[in-house]
């Protein structure tokens, strides 16, 4: 479990004000959840992620993980605590003179472990990570995806307790991405291992992350399952996790747009379907996306502009958080596979 109290962290700059990078965050990530970091450039991410591995001391504020401290240790402490924690980079950040095998190796080689326990653990990760027969290839013989999956075992080769992963996808295609969120889960399900996921592609977020915290200006402003943010419809995460869909053309009236939540079995889609039909709506277009507990949908629905107070009351009053669009959304992929959370999120 990572543990984090009122963790603040400031930069101090001279004759000006100190930089707030970090304000007092608290987080509770249980053992063996995968929790996406999500938040524009410059909401704190990166430096979050650096205090938790310990590259970091908070200014104020405790981090522990699984119960032990890990702000105001020792150096010898500090090394402790960083083998209970793993680091998997964008696009790898594999040494490229050294063969995939020789990759995994290495941190065990650091920690002393013998050279027949890691042959053996070498064979083991890559065999997990679909690999095997490339333990002799060197990084440029092999693609972004295996470059990857080859840091992933590395990040497992000394049992960590943490693996932090940051933007672990971003330079990937979605079939290569669809892979590698695979693999993460696999791991946390075998392993049991907690799994931080720094990300802006909130379709990843969707795909695997069990719970989610949106930063903003250093501040923790939503965070929470996946299922508990959906539920809210109209909050900001769950606006970003699952966009308004986009109409294309300049509709005929006025846009409504209206969000529901649902549980597998639930008719609550045929149920907004039929009264924003009884209703005299025009359906301009729908996103919809099956999480394992829970559906979420968004329509945006085109009234005249005469109808549209009393239509935002029935809507209103059947749950469906109806809102008023003011203006052109720019387009966009109706599912949100591909949105993030604004334009130059990624640190």
């Amino acid at each position: 479990m990572i543990e984090l109290s009122g963790v603040t962290k400031r930069f101090p700059r001279r004759n000006q004000p100190d930089v707030v990078a970090l304000d007092n965050i608290s987080l509770t990530v249980p053992t063996g959840q995968i929790h996406a970091i999500v938040g524009q450039s410059g909401a704190g991410k990166s430096t979050l992620i650096r205090c938790i591995t310990a590259l970091e001391q908070p200014t104020t504020g405790s981090i522990s993980i699984d119960g032990q401290p890990i702000t105001g240790l020792s150096a010898a402490g500090l090394r402790d605590v960083r083998r209970k924690i793993a680091m998997v980079f964008q696009g790898g950040n594999l040494l490229d003179q050294r063969t995939a095998g020789a990759n995994v190796a290495y941190p065990m080689a650091i920690a002393g472990v013998p050279k027949e326990q890691r042959r053996g653990r070498v064979e083991e990760l890559l065999g997990l990570v679909g690999l095997a027969d490339r333990a002799h290839a060197y990084p440029s013989e092999l693609s972004g995806g295996q470059r990857q999956r080859v840091a992933i075992a590395r990040a497992l080769a000394t049992t960590p307790d943490v693996l932090v992963c940051d933007e672990p996808t971003s330079a990937l295609d979605t079939a290569t991405t669809d892979q590698i969120l695979n693999l993460l889960r696999t791991v946390r399900d075998r392993y049991g291992i907690t799994i931080l996921i720094i990300t802006h592609e909130m379709a990843v977020v969707r795909k695997i992350a069990d719970a989610v915290t949106l930063l903003q200006n250093g501040r923790a402003i939503s965070s929470g399952t996946l299922t508990s943010i959906l539920s809210d419809m109209n909050s900001p995460l769950a606006r970003r996790l699952v966009p308004l869909p986009s109409i294309g053309t300049n509709p005929n009236g006025t846009v409504v747009d209206i969000a529901f939540t649902a549980t597998p079995g639930e008719p609550n889609g045929s149920r907004a379907i039929d009264l924003a039909t009884r209703l005299g709506a025009d359906i301009a277009a729908g996103s919809f996306e099956s999480l394992p507990e829970i559906q979420f949908a968004r329509l945006a629905l085109v009234f005249p502009a005469s109808e549209v107070d009393h239509a935002v009351a029935q809507l209103s009053h059947a749950g469906l958080a109806p809102t008023v669009r003011q203006a052109p959304v720019a387009e966009s992929s109706s599912s949100g596979d591909t949105a993030a959370i604004e334009e130059g999120d990624a640190e």
